[in-house]
């Protein structure tokens, strides 16, 4: 097993099945002593699963685990740290009312809990040693995602894990975020630690990593070296074809002023401005991308408009057409249900699918007829027309799924948000606003809503677009919105900006006039 012992991890004809579904099939994968390893795959090719082997959330049903040369039996996250396993997973696993040197200790050994100045300064000089920014004394409640995220990897690091596996790590941060969590990981790496990172951002791959891992329909397909391959090689591994990656903005003639929002301001749960005097103007037939550091205001700001959020000042006006007619309406207050029977076709995709938009335990003609359908009379409800339409989402929009009678909780996250976005749009919206459309989606899906959303825009829909990923807005979107804690740093035009610009209209709100002077 000399092989092996190069290897800080080993997987050996791992196999891994959910009744009848196949999640990890004879799967070889190899970890290098002080090496980052990209786990790169699609959504359900298995990444997760075969890493929640490793931290013993899962046991294998076939094949060896070796670790450090040493093959192992992991039968529980127990077994794994003791090993030197750590796993961040996705969903932190936080106390919060707890500090977060109070975390980091939660669950040792009695003796390794007492002493709280001795853990306090542990912490901090593990956070100085590989560049972390981290106050131990910091309720876990006061905490931003990326701080909470330090937290849970300071938690393996404390416990002496030299292997870590970090599931999706950058899902949720700002670009300057991800640089500082990536300049952490080239840190570990110099100090001999070993890191998988599983993935499905092309870019982040190709900055952080020094060889990738393919996975495919749980199918191990191969590895390369990052310094000897590029995006379009690792996409058509990840996917099985060549794909293309460059995102369409059609030329359509801006139309009508569909929104205007003047001076829009409401407060969050500790009574402080998560919107500040917003104003700005969305069009037919354009997109407006909305970008901003998580927490900016950017969830308050659709869900004010679209009726689900109160404000303490400010006006949103709607004009469009109903039955011919010009319509002309203030829309701010109003419940979705009142703006609806005005004759004002809004639609909201939001930012939590299935906690506001669609409802897990129902099926998808169900799901449709929550929206569509509200004129059933009385008790008998017809269900024809919605199972006619769940059935033509299915077709159109590819949704992989058993059929319209399965829950729409048991679909993959891909495919919730194309019932999500497919409802809404068979609504014929004048208007669409979607928050974070494509968190957490792989590339064929993330690049089908993008082309979703050009279709609506050349309908003469005007599409308000909230995203993390500022390559996607800036190829897509016609006009450019960034918000900074609750303010419009400005409107522009991306194709005539940097993306560092954007950065830094992302963290500072002044010079706004001179902003947009490039605006669209």
């Amino acid at each position: 097993m000399g092989e092996a012992a190069r290897c800080a991890v080993k997987m050996h004809h791992v196999t891994k099945t959910f009744g009848k579904v196949i999640a990890n099939k004879d799967i070889n994968l190899e970890l290098k002593n002080g090496e980052i390893l990209a786990l790169l795959g699609e959504n359900g090719s298995g990444k997760t699963t075969l890493m929640n082997m490793l931290s013993g959330i899962y046991f294998p049903d076939h094949g060896e685990i070796y670790v450090k040369g040493e093959e192992v039996t992991i039968r529980s996250p127990k077994d794994s740290f003791a090993l030197g396993i750590g796993m961040i997973h996705q969903h932190f696993k936080l106390v919060d009312v707890l500090t977060a040197a109070e975390n980091i200790v939660l669950g040792l050994d009695g003796k390794a809990m007492l002493n709280r100045k001795e853990i306090s300064r542990r912490v901090s000089e593990l956070a100085k040693r590989y560049g972390f920014d981290v106050d131990p004394e910091k309720k876990i409640y006061n905490m931003s995602v990326s701080e909470k995220q330090t937290v849970e990897i300071l938690k393996v690091l404390y416990r002496g894990a030299d292997i870590l596996i970090l599931d999706e790590p950058t899902a949720v941060l700002t670009p300057q975020e991800t640089d500082r969590l990536f300049a952490v990981l080239r840190n570990m790496k110099k100090d001999g630690k070993s890191i998988i990172i599983i993935t499905h951002k092309l870019n982040e791959v190709m900055a952080i990593s020094d060889r990738v891992a393919i996975l495919r329909k749980g199918e191990y397909i191969g590895a390369v070296d990052t310094a000897r391959t590029d995006q379009n090689q690792l996409t058509e591994m990840m996917v099985g074809r060549p794909v293309s990656l460059e995102i369409d903005r059609p030329a359509v003639k801006r139309g009508e002023k569909r929104l205007q929002v003047i001076d829009l301001t409401c407060l969050n749960s500790d009574g402080v401005k998560a919107l500040d005097n917003v104003s700005f103007e969305a069009y037919g037939g354009e997109i407006l991308g909305v970008a901003g550091i998580a927490g900016s205001g950017q969830r308050e700001l659709c869900e004010t408009i679209a009726g689900l959020y109160p404000s303490i000042g400010g006006s949103v006006l709607y004009s469009g057409e109903y039955q011919g007619v010009p319509v002309q309406e203030r829309i701010l207050g109003l419940k979705p249900d009142e703006i609806a029977k005005k004759g004002i076709s809004m639609a909201f995709v939001p930012e939590d699918r299935l906690g506001m938009g669609l409802v897990a335990g129902m099926d998808m003609t169900d799901n449709v007829m929550l929206r569509s359908y509200k004129s059933g009379k009385g008790i008998f409800v017809d269900r024809k027309a919605p199972r006619e339409l769940a059935e033509q989402m299915i077709q159109e929009l590819e949704i992989v799924t058993p059929g319209v009678d399965t829950p729409v909780g048991k679909l993959s996250g891909g495919n919730v948000q194309k019932v999500l976005l497919g409802r809404e749009i068979a609504c014929h919206p004048s208007v669409l606003i979607v928050a974070y459309p494509v968190r957490g989606l792989d590339i064929n899906s993330s690049y089908r809503i993008y082309d979703l959303l050009n279709e609506q825009k050349k309908k003469g829909v005007a599409v308000i677009f909230i995203g993390e990923d500022l390559d996607v807005l800036m190829q897509l979107s016609d006009r450019l919105m960034v918000m900074c804690g609750g303010k419009v740093s400005g409107i522009v035009d991306p194709r005539k900006v940097t993306k560092e610009e954007i950065g830094l209209m992302m963290i500072h709100t002044e010079d706004q006039t001179e902003r947009e002077g490039a605006m669209a």
